[in-house]
């Protein structure tokens, strides 16, 4: 249980804690955060790891061989449907992470609780449905055994929801413990069954009833008993994006002995799948730093350097785990797995056990790094390292396919491919890291140099983000997109509160709602300035390279160099929407006071060129009231990254059009709507104090 008391409060005042340190603290005592998390974790997975070796030594030797395979090919298909209940669990911890209040933590847990249920139900009956298939597939004596997983299934799905929340929560003692205690019931009842006689049976009647279990004392305490605020800010790609990523990693961490299953006989089934659950011990080990690591990386993710040191404390551990787990393996003698194993497994010249576990440890190993990086990156942002695994996991099932004369050609093919998968996601860290560290001028852009040689405009301050976007949309509130809102919400425009976290949400809900795919393209490591535009500034401002813009640029897309492109045209269709607007704009700034509205920019720094975001059509219309005036009616600010060359706004070529490509995709179903009401009823929860007193 996630307890009350004593408990509860000491696992409140760790969220707390761990919540500011995730917002503002320095990356070392974030990293110290990290570290306490994933001890926590680490000795509970190496007390879980302990208990499993030993249940699944006892079973190996009390089943034999031929059992033993049946038993574990029964235990491989929950892991295969571990992927629906370990997506429930990272969408529960990302998003409970995600929020400061209350209530929402609990609506959210609510309605995945709720979904989780549906579909433990909805795939316990498809089980059903299939266990003749299935149990003909792998040999399996009768269909019982997948009768009995299908009645664990509806109870392990909305597990993974439960243990979201605490995860979500930080809460990794409690966490921590249901992991104990599951392999405790697992451990306990498989030995009692077997002595009994059950054989095979019990050992899945053991599993069953360490799932029921496991939910039942995972039950929220009464501290979250609140009024709940309905609904998940998940959105559809969230989903999908999780789903994915943990059918890939399941795939790769259970298919292999499924096929084995299948190719091998049944004693031979039965060696492979001791190795690979005493090989994936490393697994579990180095998955405990990522459930430490997830939650912290999902709150600091707008904090690149926070989430360095998030991620080079979980790499460094488990480098270290898969050493010293590998190099044990390496050292146990042979005789040893004899004595473990008994007479049922017959371990000669022709199945070198330790050389084989030593492959595989290594191969989970390599793997374990590849899923710190891609968990890293899902904490951040929506992605698509989800259908590369996905798409190694199904080259992992070809190769075994066309290579299986022996089990080490099957852990062989493993190797390659994770090897493959390692280099293919640490890629964009590699080049990520080499930008940040050496930024390389922008290329293709004309008189960057001289830009460049005419020195650095002046920062004036430091801005948040909360404060530019408010900036951007007072001049976006009167767009048909708002028409709906915007009584209801003018005040908190027109008259911003920065200070208030909830408010801010509701206006970046709101600016969503319009600009969401203009904004999601911008660098995560932008930083935000108001500068001080000089005349000499004025020749390295750009135009936002869209639409009627393109017609006036004739490929020069420099505002100085526009103007009279700018005049020609007012002067030549005066009936025209643009330049009817552009009048307009004219009329009011005439008579507006300076630094009346704010004109956004970005830019690789302060000495290369700028391009407008938002801001065009006043640019242009100061340009035609009083062209050497311009720098000095608006307040300017900048977003600066060495990265923005990434972003199709700043730089336009094939590669910056395709990220926009598949970002456009994964936010095609976002319901921006949902989203604003839920950053309302936040805000409405924030202003009253509901839930907030527990």
């Amino acid at each position: 249980m996630l307890g009350n008391g004593p408990i509860a409060i000491a696992s409140e005042v760790l969220r707390q804690s761990a919540a500011r340190v995730c917002g503002r603290g320095p990356a070392g005592t974030l990293r110290a955060r990290v570290l306490s998390g994933s001890m926590i974790m680490l000795v509970s997975s190496g007390l879980v790891g302990a208990m499993n070796l030993v249940y699944n030594l006892a079973i190996a030797h009390g089943l034999g061989a031929a059992s033993f395979g049946h038993a574990s090919a029964v235990y491989t298909l929950l892991m295969l449907l571990s992927s629906v209940t370990l997506s429930f669990q990272l969408l529960c911890s990302k998003f409970v992470a995600k929020t400061d209040y209350l209530p929402v933590k609990v609506g959210i847990y609510r309605f995945l609780h709720r979904r989780a249920w549906m579909f433990g139900i909805g795939i316990s009956l498809l089980l059903v449905l299939a266990s003749p298939i299935l149990s003909a597939y792998l040999n399996l004596p009768t269909r019982n055994y997948i009768l009995m997983l299908a009645a664990g299934t509806i109870f392990f799905i909305p597990l993974g929801v439960r243990r979201g929340l605490m995860q979500g929560m930080y809460d990794f003692p409690h966490l921590a413990g249901n992991f104990v205690l599951e392999v405790i019931v697992k451990l306990i009842g498989a030995l009692l069954l077997i002595h009994a006689g059950f054989g095979v049976p019990g050992v899945i009647a053991a599993v069953v009833a360490s799932i029921v279990f496991a939910y039942l004392v995972a039950k929220p305490g009464r501290e979250l008993a609140t009024d709940a605020q309905a609904g998940v800010p998940a959105t559809l790609e969230e989903g999908v994006q999780a789903i994915v990523f943990f059918v890939g990693q399941v795939i790769i961490n259970n298919l292999d002995i499924i096929l084995v299953k299948h190719f091998f006989s049944a004693t031979q089934a039965g060696v492979y799948a001791t190795i690979a659950l005493v090989g994936r011990v490393v697994y579990m080990l180095s998955w405990s730093v990522v459930s430490s690591m997830f939650p912290f990386s999902a709150r600091a993710r707008s904090h690149e350097r926070d989430g360095r040191a998030v991620l080079s404390t979980a790499l460094l551990l488990v480098v270290l785990i898969t050493s010293l787990f590998t190099l044990a393996v390496w050292l146990a003698p042979s005789s040893l797995w004899h004595s473990v194993l008994g007479d049922g497994f017959p371990l000669g010249g022709q199945s070198p056990y330790s050389s084989l576990l030593v492959l595989y440890a290594a191969t989970t190993g390599i793997y374990s790094l590849g899923v710190v990086l891609m968990s890293y990156e899902i904490s951040r942002k929506i992605g698509n390292v989800g259908w590369l695994q996905l798409c190694f996991s199904g080259a992992i099932v070809g190769g075994i396919y066309l290579f299986h004369n022996t089990l080490q050609d099957v852990i062989t093919v493993q190797l390659v491919v994770m090897m493959l998968l390692l280099l293919a996601v640490s890629i964009p860290f590699f080049r990520a890291q080499r930008e940040v560290l050496s930024p390389q001028p922008e290329v293709g852009i004309p008189l960057a140099d001289a830009f460049r040689s005419a020195g650095a405009m002046r920062k004036v301050r430091r801005v948040s983000e909360d404060e530019v976007i408010s900036e951007f949309l007072k001049s976006e509130f009167y767009q048909p997109e708002f028409d709906r809102y915007r009584e209801q919400f003018r005040e908190i425009v027109t008259h911003p509160n920065l200070s208030n976290p909830a408010e801010n949400e509701l206006r970046r809900a709101l600016l969503y709602r319009r600009r969401g795919r203009m904004w999601r393209e911008l660098p995560v490591d932008t930083e935000w300035w108001q500068v001080e535009l000089r005349t000499s500034d004025l020749p390295r401002i750009r135009v936002f390279p869209r639409n009627h813009w393109r017609k006036l640029a004739n490929g020069n897309f420099y505002l100085t160099e526009m103007v009279d492109h700018i005049r020609a045209r007012v002067g030549s269709h005066p009936s025209d929407t643009f330049v009817a607007k552009l009048r307009s704009l004219s009329d009011e700034l005439a008579s507006a006071p300076e630094h009346d509205s704010s004109v956004l920019l970005i830019g690789l720094d302060e000495e290369g060129p700028l391009t407008i975001i938002e801001g065009n059509h006043r640019m242009a219309a100061a340009s035609l009231v009083s062209p050497q005036d311009i720098h000095l009616r608006f307040q300017f600010l900048c977003g600066f990254s060495p990265r923005m060359i990434e972003c199709c706004w700043y730089q336009t070529d094939l590669s910056t059009l395709w990220r926009y490509a598949r970002n456009f995709v994964a936010y095609l179903f976002e319901d921006p709507d949902l989203a604003i009401e839920q950053a309302s009823q936040t805000r409405l929860s924030s202003d009253t104090g509901v839930g907030l007193s527990s």
